[in-house]
């Protein structure tokens, strides 16, 4: 409890500069809260499914539209199941058009937030830094011309550049972590999804291959 009064203390201490400060942190918190959420429930195949998007065998073609029907409408793997639906009307140039958008697509919305975690990583160091500099400016603004310094303002002044300057690292930091975890989630989703859809493909061109040409 000690040690909770005297981070609250700190925080006191560190000036106007803490109120952005927390905001910078609330949203980061709450975006990577967001994406880990996201990720979790429509970043990856049902259970059931997993590990098994690759091709079984030659011409082993499968309903993935039929068994991927129970998963969320967000889930990216439904989403990228919808182009290699069995549908001989559609030349395959334009199904791998299709799933080229819905890949596009599926990166854009698992990205959302990216681009606030990013500016978070920047901002946070620079408002630290801008706290710094106002408690070093209102320390030496204490050294009057008659020689007299009151001591408890001078080191009030250092103590809150200090926190600031504390603050806002620990804030880029975490928004760091979670800008690189998830952008390393992200690729690899992207790559699990061109594996699927290079699956997919394959098994459409061998069932549209006729049997006296396969080896």
């Amino acid at each position: 409890m000690q040690d909770w009064v005297s981070v609250l203390t700190a925080v006191r201490v560190g000036g106007w500069v803490i109120y952005p400060l927390t905001i910078l942190a609330i949203l980061a918190v709450a975006i990577a809260l967001d994406r880990a959420y996201v990720f979790l429930r429509f970043g990856r195949l049902p259970g059931t499914l997993s590990g098994t998007h690759e091709i079984a065998a030659p011409g082993s073609a499968l309903d993935w539209a039929g068994r991927l029907k129970d998963a969320s409408s967000q889930n990216a793997f439904r989403r990228m199941s919808a182009p290699w639906a069995p549908d001989p009307s559609v030349p395959l140039w334009l199904r791998e058009a299709k799933a080229q958008s819905v890949a596009s697509q599926i990166e854009r919305d698992m990205s959302k937030g990216f681009w606030v975690l990013e500016t978070i990583v920047t901002a946070a160091p620079l408002l630290g830094l801008l706290g710094t500099i106002v408690g070093m400016m209102h320390s030496f603004q204490l050294f009057g011309g008659d020689g007299l310094v009151d001591p408890g303002g001078v080191t009030g002044g250092v103590a809150q550049s200090l926190v600031a300057t504390a603050i806002g690292l620990v804030v880029a930091l975490f928004a760091l972590f979670a800008f690189n975890y998830f952008s390393r989630r992200l690729e690899r989703l992207m790559d699990e999804l061109e594996s699927f859809a290079n699956a997919r493909l394959s098994e459409i061109r061998l069932a549209d291959t006729p049997a006296g040409a396969l080896p």
